[in-house]
């Protein structure tokens, strides 16, 4: 059973302000950042620094659930494992499925409601199926299809308006149409793409504006053929996640990310398997065996499938080991994640009046001493 006691307060800590840490008391009453204390406990965070509970956009599972299971135990058991890791948030990612599968997978999902240890679902992210057949990575190239705008709003339908982030390759038939139509309703992000910087650039003057897991499974940068990153990053409205697992990205890699887009605009993203939180072996992902050995999860043609590191292991590999400043690393899993998929009214930020979700860590090794989830220590 779940064991969830309210906290009144988290005193003694530096708190993460938006841009920096700075000393202040946060108040919590009735689940939300308040202007009083309400009641439960004090959290003395002495030698610690606060920052809001992280935001998750792009990750299929973990703990032996994955969201296009469709299975609501599988949620609940994903739910909980991200919040014991300080992610309070969450907008879990399907895979490139038949349309029958992602049906079963929305109406689960609007079945959901977490219990008082288990992340807040506050979005789907759609990664399949209108992708590159080129670029397929780990999705299942039995199911990739072009771009279609009404199958899409049956899927919301059926979501009850949770697809926050849909991708597509927007070299494929019928992206231009879908961008048109669906790019006030959902963002769309270019993704599995085979498209070269004009397609790219193309795409997001047409309304695209976000671009999925960074350097993976599009055209590298090259000098005269500069694919899709440098089409992005001239623009100042285009987020971009990238995977800090220490796996996927090379550090110095990174680090070139966040000087082309800024801190404002690069969000980190785990791409978790199920099999994050569990031993090494072989598990499913949408439909496709990967072989999980340590830090890596693969194919049996040998390409990297997602990760086994949550979104909190890479923000600290991001800082640790990438050089990446802590300041900017907690505004790209917590602010910018959430502006992305319009919930940054409610999530992302310690401030008055946004659900009580913080991540209290150890200020010199950002080990997690206590995670607040909707003003309850958990």
């Amino acid at each position: 059973m779940a064991t969830c006691k309210p906290v009144s307060k988290i005193e003694h800590g530096k708190v993460f302000d938006g841009q920096g840490f700075e000393d202040k008391t946060v108040l919590i009453e009735d689940g939300r950042i308040s202007k009083r204390a309400g009641e439960g406990d004090a959290i003395d965070a002495s030698g610690c620094i606060v920052i809001p509970g992280l935001v998750d956009i792009h990750f299929h599972g973990a703990c032996g659930g994955d969201i296009s299971d469709g299975d609501e135990a599988g949620l609940h058991a994903l739910a909980a494992y991200e919040a014991s890791r300080g992610i309070t948030a969450i907008c879990p990612a399907t895979m490139t499925l038949s349309f029958e599968q992602l049906s079963t997978a929305m109406e689960t999902v609007c079945a959901y409601e977490p219990a008082c240890d288990e992340a807040d679902l506050v979005g789907v992210n759609l990664e399949g199926p209108y992708i590159s057949p080129s670029k397929v990575g780990a999705q299942n190239p039995e199911h990739v299809r072009t771009p279609d705008a009404e199958e899409f709003k049956q899927l919301q339908a059926m979501a009850d308006g949770l697809i926050k982030l849909v991708d597509i390759a927007p070299e494929e038939p019928g992206s231009d149409a879908f961008i048109e139509e669906l790019k006030d309703d959902v963002r769309i992000s270019v993704a599995h793409t085979c498209a070269d910087y004009d397609a790219a650039k193309h795409a997001f003057e047409k309304g695209a504006k976000h671009l999925t897991h960074l350097y993976n499974a599009m055209d590298p940068m090259h000098h005269r053929k500069p694919g899709p990153i440098p089409a992005a990053a001239e623009r100042d409205d285009i987020t971009a996640e990238i995977i800090t697992d220490g796996i996927h990205i090379h550090p110095s890699m990174v680090r070139l990310a966040f000087n082309m887009f800024g801190d404002d605009r690069m969000i980190l993203v785990s791409d978790t398997l199920r099999a994050a939180g569990l031993e090494d072996g072989t598990y499913d992902l949408g439909g496709q065996d990967v072989t999980v050995r340590g830090p890596e999860a693969r194919i049996a043609n040998g390409a990297l499938a997602g990760s086994v590191s949550d979104l909190m292991r890479c923000l600290t590999v991001a800082v640790k080991d990438m050089d990446i400043p802590l300041a900017s690393a907690v505004k790209a899993t917590t602010i910018n994640p959430a502006r992305a998929i319009k919930i940054d009214g409610e999530y992302g930020r310690i401030e008055e009046g946004y659900v009580a979700d913080a991540v209290i860590l150890d200020a010199e090794t950002l080990e997690i001493r206590n995670v607040i989830l909707r003003g309850n220590a958990i």
